[in-house]
C-alpha cells in the first residue's frame, strides 16, 4: 500500500504562486512515479505533471508547461508542484498519484492506484 498527503494548498491571485508537496509512505516499488492531476467540480480530472522518482524525468500537460515543475526531494520522501505565473483557470482540486514504474511517463489515471485527499487551490483574477 501507499498513503499520500497533500499540503500546500490555497487562495492567491493570478500572476502569483503556489508550492504543493505530497509525502508518500508505504511500498517504494508502487509509487515510482508520482503525478499531480487537478480536477473542476463537474470536470474530469486532469494531468498535470509526473516525475520518474528513480531517473528523474518529468513530464507535463502543455496546459502548464513554462508555469508548473514538478521536483522531489527523495530525503523526504516528497514530491513538490511549483506553480507560477497562476492563472483563475488553475482554480481546482490537485490530487497527489502514485504507480509503479512504466516505460515512460504518463498522465492517463488508471496508470495511478494511489491518491491523495486532495488540496483546494484558488486563484482569483
Amino acid at each position: 500500500q501507499v498513503q499520500l498527503v497533500e499540503s500546500g494548498g490555497g487562495s492567491v491571485q493570478a500572476g502569483g504562486f503556489l508550492r504543493l508537496s505530497c509525502v508518500a509512505s508505504g511500498n517504494s516499488a508502487n509509487r515510482v512515479r508520482m503525478g499531480w492531476f487537478r480536477q473542476v467540480p463537474g470536470k474530469e480530472r486532469e494531468g498535470v505533471a509526473a516525475i520518474n522518482i528513480n531517473s528523474g524525468s518529468t513530464y507535463y500537460a502543455d496546459s502548464v508547461k513554462g508555469r508548473f515543475t514538478i521536483s522531489q526531494d527523495s530525503a523526504k520522501n516528497t514530491v513538490y508542484l511549483q506553480m507560477n505565473s497562476l492563472k483563475p483557470e488553475d482554480t481546482a482540486v490537485y490530487y497527489c498519484a502514485a504507480g509503479k514504474a512504466l516505460i515512460g511517463l504518463t498522465l492517463v489515471e488508471r496508470y495511478y492506484p494511489y491518491w491523495g485527499q486532495g488540496t483546494q487551490v484558488t486563484v482569483s483574477s
